[in-house]
């Protein structure tokens, strides 16, 4: 088998595209192009445990399989545009690679709040450098911290900087709730009980307008006229998918690549995109595109992503089925966890309480049409546990019409 597959992108999805290209029968060659200078790491870790000094970087390297041990790594490279109708892509030192199949894996970069004010002192979570120049910055004494963003990445900070001992913790969110967004009302309260009880400050229903002082932030400006003393600000404020690069070759990259049901991408059976780039329909629901921006999402997409390509390349004649994962994630914040399995985001319009108490560990199930679309359970191991015994149901539901 001759050939070459870039993967554009060197995170954990490239990653597993390698590992499942392999997997998937593919033995000609395999170019990673990561624009990081490290091999991939897990980035979960970067919002807790690596934040809070627990975990070195060696913890976080992923070892790939020995199926992939040929595959080439080009490190601290970007790939900068790509000429789809030529199968080739460029990257930033001006060289270009050609390709037989494409993978794009390139992921999301933390969105920045576009206010007035200075630069220094305003951190994003999202590589291990950030994460390393934001714990720099927590555990200077008598750190004033202002968390922007009161979803995932928000929340863990604000839970891993209290637990750092940084006495001023304050999170801003113009919703009223913390993680209302994908999580609904009734959690959303319960969460910002458990944070305010160990010490987390919550300013809600108000975004930021700018940012004091000169060279250096000093304060937080809400759209109230609120100013919020800051040495340390935290932009949790959404993602940005990479896909600028891809322009000018007839893609919808409106948000992030979009897909068919096979995770090829604008019609051409020779790219696929994975991870939370790809915003495709997932046959197990509604049939709407979406990204999904969950830990399993590399994985569960390198693996279909893989399939889709070898069979074109290689020819083979038989009929994929379509991609339709199970979303799955978790957060650790403070000593407690939510834990997912579905779509809770499709029912937000039903949500009960399954099992346990909003007040402890409690079990939360989101409907649609009566139907059980996705569980998540907040609380400790039992919760968590709890949560899983729902993951065979949930799995065997039928799909849901559009």
């Amino acid at each position: 088998m001759t050939g070459r597959v870039v993967v554009a992108g060197g995170s954990l999805g490239g990653l597993r595209a390698a590992e499942q290209l392999r997997a998937a029968g593919w033995t000609g060659a395999i170019t990673v192009v990561g624009d990081e200078p490290h091999m991939p790491y897990n980035r979960p870790p970067l919002s807790k445990e690596v934040l809070a000094g627990k975990a070195p970087f060696e913890s976080l390297a992923f070892t790939p399989k020995a199926a992939a041990a040929d595959v080439e790594w080009r490190l601290g490279a970007k790939v900068v545009a790509a000429r789809l109708d030529g199968r080739t892509v460029t990257l930033d030192d001006g060289s270009t690679l050609s390709y037989d199949g494409l993978v794009v894996a390139t992921g999301m970069r933390p969105r920045r709040l576009r206010c007035p004010g200075p630069r220094t002192g305003r951190h994003t979570v999202r590589t291990l450098a950030g994460a390393q120049g934001l714990r720099d910055a927590l555990i200077r004494p008598g750190a004033r911290v202002v968390v922007v963003g009161a979803g995932f990445i928000g929340c863990e900070v604000a839970a891993t900087a209290v637990g750092l001992g940084v006495r001023e913790v304050t999170v801003v969110d113009p919703l009223p709730l913390p993680m209302v967004g994908p999580l609904g009302e009734l959690l959303g309260r319960a969460l910002l009980k458990r944070h305010d009880e160990r010490g987390v400050r919550f300013v809600l229903g108000t975004g930021v307008a700018g940012f004091e002082g000169d060279e250096r932030v000093t304060g937080v400006v809400l759209a109230d006229g609120t100013a919020l003393p800051a040495d340390v600000v935290v932009e949790s404020v959404g993602s940005v998918a990479n896909v600028e690069w891809l322009g000018g070759n007839g893609l919808d990259l409106s948000d992030g690549v979009l897909t068919d049901g096979l995770l090829r991408a604008g019609g051409r059976p020779e790219v696929v995109a994975v991870g939370d780039v790809a915003r495709f329909p997932n046959a197990r629901y509604d049939g709407v595109p979406r990204r999904v921006e969950h830990w399993s999402m590399p994985t569960d997409t390198a693996r279909q992503a893989a399939r889709t390509l070898v069979a074109h390349l290689v020819g083979a004649g038989a009929e994929l089925a379509p991609f339709a994962p199970l979303p799955t994630f978790w957060s650790d914040q403070h000593e407690f966890r939510l834990q997912s399995f579905g779509a809770p985001g499709l029912g937000l319009d039903d949500v009960r309480v399954l099992d346990g108490d909003p007040h402890g560990d409690v079990l939360v199930g989101y409907h649609t049409g009566g139907r059980l679309v996705g569980v998540v359970a907040l609380g400790g191991q039992n919760a968590a546990l709890a949560a899983a015994r729902y993951r065979a149901q949930l799995l065997k539901q039928p799909a849901l019409t559009a």
